[in-house]
């Protein structure tokens, strides 16, 4: 079986789209208008902004070339994507060498804010956005689909413009030797599914099997040491090709908003996760404590973070999702702020911020522009009080939707893996 067959079966076992009537598809449309008027979501894009963005995927090839010159050219560099197998866009690409003393990993995002800036139409609308919302089988994009998914993909064997992250990372701890940013032209050699990547770490004959053995190793240290220093985790059971791109995303939002912070000393999109007090830690430990065989180890229970994660580790897998919920009940929003100042209490991090998904996440599109220019918005606040807001009305948006699928009698998990067609009724 082929590398993307297997894809195809492991992300929908092998079964075509889930099949609805006329009248139940015309329920779902209903269903979303009425949450998209409730929540204030945009589906439609302006014309306006649509002619922009067809404008600015015109004579693309030419305006790379001519910014070359102004770019570090990492066109040979190995570089490849890992993304679902029904991924429209690819917005981040990895590259990886070991030195002697030293791993070099580089993280390159889609420099969207070539395309995207505040004097733009696109801008405007991706302010008034704030976020792509991804619903079952439905997606409203942040940025028009017709540049997202053209020059703004990292898509094989074509050049394109990104904003790279480059880490040097010693061996022992994977400390930060040297973090540099900047803006690149790269060539992706191939785009990789979530099931590929994880037949390439088995095949030793397939092409960057070396490359992602050895991001592997480094991503698996990582995850290890960030649970070790408290980060809680709360799938325990990702597989290999997740942990890479969670890992190294981690590592590559972490570099930029320390270097905002830390070296330019500038205000940014900064992601700020208060802590649980001690009683609501308790109330959620205690919780765990009297789920049917689960037991939190002794030596966990001053660190409820690390208790979570031994415990989540050692339970049956029929309690997992109430240890999770136990979890998520007594943790405040996450939300962002120009000022990094409580850091983010669930990944331990004491400065933390977004910027490996500029297609998708106003946060980031605001930080790369920072990071280029140097030059923070005056209206920085109002920024980040509209990506919370908004991404919290994203995520309520898709909790009601879906309890609507399942009033009609489907799976959303289903849907959201498989799509929907829609059958005429016999």
């Amino acid at each position: 079986m082929s590398d993307d067959a297997q894809a195809q079966a492991g992300t929908a076992e092998g079964q075509g789209p889930v099949e609805i009537s006329e009248e139940v598809a015309r329920h779902l449309e209903n269903k979303r208008e009425e949450l998209f008027e409730k929540f204030e979501i945009r589906d439609e894009f302006p014309e306006a902004v649509l002619e922009e963005a067809r404008e600015r995927t015109e004579g693309v090839q030419a305006e790379i070339e001519d910014e070359v010159d102004e770019r570090e050219d990492l066109r040979e560099l190995t570089t490849w994507t890992t993304d679902p197998i029904d991924a429209q866009d690819f917005d981040d690409a990895l590259s990886i060498k070991e030195r002697d003393d030293e791993y070099v990993l580089w993280v390159h995002i889609a420099d969207v804010t070539h395309y995207v800036h505040p004097d733009s139409a696109m801008w405007d609308e991706a302010v008034e956005r704030a976020n792509t919302v991804y619903l079952p089988g439905y997606t409203i994009h942040m940025l028009p689909p017709v540049l997202a998914e053209t020059v703004c993909s990292l898509v094989p064997d074509e050049d394109r413009l990104a904003h790279t992250v480059e880490m040097h990372l010693d061996k022992e701890n994977l400390s930060y030797e040297t973090i540099e940013i900047y803006k690149s032209v790269i060539r992706s050699d191939e785009r990789l599914t979530y099931t590929q990547a994880e037949n390439r770490l088995e095949d030793p004959d397939a092409p960057l099997h070396e490359e992602n053995v050895l991001v592997h190793e480094v991503a698996d240290q990582m995850h290890e040491q960030r649970k070790e220093d408290g980060s809680l985790v709360l799938n325990p059971a990702r597989d290999r090709a997740h942990t890479i791109i969670e890992e190294c995303m981690l590592k590559a939002n972490k570099a930029v908003t320390h270097t905002l912070m830390w070296d330019r000393g500038v205000e940014a999109m900064y992601r700020v996760h208060p802590q649980p007090s001690p009683d609501e830690w308790s109330e959620a430990l205690r919780e765990i404590q009297d789920l049917e065989g689960v037991s939190i180890p002794g030596d966990k229970w001053d660190d409820p973070r690390k208790a979570v994660n031994a415990t989540l580790e050692e339970a049956p897998g029929r309690q997992l999702d109430k240890i999770q919920w136990a979890v998520m009940k007594v943790m405040p929003r996450a939300k962002y702020m120009n000022d990094p100042f409580g850091g983010h209490h669930a990944l331990n991090f004491e400065i933390y911020g977004h910027f490996t998904s500029p297609i998708r996440r106003l946060s980031d599109l605001i930080n790369h522009w920072i990071v280029y220019k140097n030059d923070v918005p005056e209206n920085l606040v109002e920024l980040c009080d509209r990506a919370s807001d908004k991404q919290k009305d994203a995520e309520q948006c898709e909790r009601e939707y879906k309890q609507f699928l399942q009033e009609v009698g489907l799976d959303p998990a289903a849907v959201n893996n498989r799509g929907i067609e829609v059958v005429e009724e016999a």
